[in-house]
């Protein structure tokens, strides 16, 4: 289950801030989650319920917004949200390989105290 050193990572870079900010509790964290970052959601909850226990983070809430997959047609010069796996332009038809967004895993904000 890679999700638990996903959570350990961004644990770890959390801490760091809050520690520099002279913060000695993490309230609550904000991350953004691609839908094709390969993450799944609900095993990264558990991890982050694992990871954090005995930290500053303890009793801390975790947010996810998830973020869907948009692709880029480079024949109509368009983006588009693929409504499955196949990323078909809805105006052409073609095939695009250009993905612009929907891989992200970045953790966009802290809670802190």
């Amino acid at each position: 289950m890679h999700e638990v050193s996903i959570m350990s990572q961004t644990l770890e870079i959390a801490t760091e801030n809050a520690q520099q900010q002279g913060a000695n509790q993490i309230h609550r964290l904000k991350m953004r989650i691609g839908e094709m970052s390969g993450v799944v959601p609900e095993a990264l909850n558990f991890a982050f319920d694992v990871v954090t226990e005995g930290t500053i983070a303890q009793g801390a809430k975790l947010e996810m917004e998830i973020v869907p997959v948009v692709c880029y047609c480079p024949h109509c010069q368009i983006e588009f949200q693929p409504p499955d796996l196949f990323y078909e332009c809805p105006q052409c038809d073609r095939l695009s390989n250009k993905i612009i967004a929907g891989r992200e895993i970045e953790l966009t904000s802290l809670e802190i105290s």
